[in-house]
């Protein structure tokens, strides 16, 4: 099976290069990179081609924003299945694709585990979130994958459609809600750390990127659950995530 992931990009020079790195290490050898550039001014584009072309392919143009440009990926992607790798993010380690294809031999779609470190250095670990299998009603409760760790078979991605642009920081959450809950497609975790990413991100940044983030995941409830105004994932969904914080207790799948 082939697996694409696509990468989203601007001024990345700092980070970029362990997410390629991290990427080329994949021993799944059925894979290709799709690194859209939102037409970077540093050393982003030099650093991207020095790498050999064979497995990475480059879009470099200006763009609206990151969900723009992933929407330029799923127009270019080749692969029987796709997901996203931050440019600030990398593979936890050299098996983390093999295991998405495992899963998605089984499922239509896997998510796994995922560690917020402070660098790629140090890898030191602020944050562990770790999936848990959809309980009933899904969305409705609070519950939601990792999305950096979220991978689709072609079909999925065909049927959800283009990231909603009318979103500022949760179109990913809309996505992910899509793929699951509106076409009966069959998911499954993979029980393994997939993704290191690195805290800071736009929908984890500050509290007013988390309250905005619910605020607009109300919203995509709202759109395609028929929630209420207020319901109970906008208590639950940030509930859930508050053992997530504690580090050494980080592991519970409950």
């Amino acid at each position: 099976m082939k697996i694409s992931v696509l990468t989203v990009c601007r001024n990345s020079a700092a980070t970029i290069n362990h997410t390629l790195d991290s990427f080329l290490a994949q021993d799944h050898l059925d894979k290709e990179l799709v690194v859209i550039d939102g037409g970077s001014r540093d050393e982003t584009l030099p650093i991207i081609r020095s790498y050999s072309q064979d497995q990475i392919r480059l879009v470099s143009e200006p763009d609206s924003g990151m969900y723009d440009a992933l929407n330029k990926g799923l127009r270019l992607y080749t692969g029987d299945a796709v997901g996203v790798l931050n440019s600030d993010d990398c593979f936890h380690d050299r098996t983390a694709l093999r295991r998405i294809s495992a899963g998605l031999e089984q499922a239509d779609i896997v998510h796994g585990d995922l560690d917020f470190v402070e660098d790629h250095l140090t890898k030191r670990v602020v944050r562990r979130w770790r999936a848990v299998p959809r309980p009933f009603k899904g969305f409705r409760t609070g519950w939601m994958p990792a999305h950096p760790t979220f991978y689709v078979k072609r079909k999925v991605a065909e049927a959800t459609g283009a990231f909603d642009l009318n979103f500022k920081v949760a179109s990913d959450y809309d996505w992910m809600l899509r793929a699951v809950e509106l076409h009966g497609f069959k998911s499954a975790i993979v029980e393994q750390v997939l993704v290191d990413m690195m805290i800071g991100g736009e929908s984890t940044r500050s509290l007013k990127s988390h309250v905005l983030h619910n605020m607009e995941a109300l919203r995509a409830r709202r759109q395609w659950l028929a929630s209420g105004w207020i319901d109970y994932a906008l208590i639950a969904k940030p509930v859930r995530k508050i053992g997530q914080f504690f580090v050494g207790r980080g592991t519970s799948r409950a």
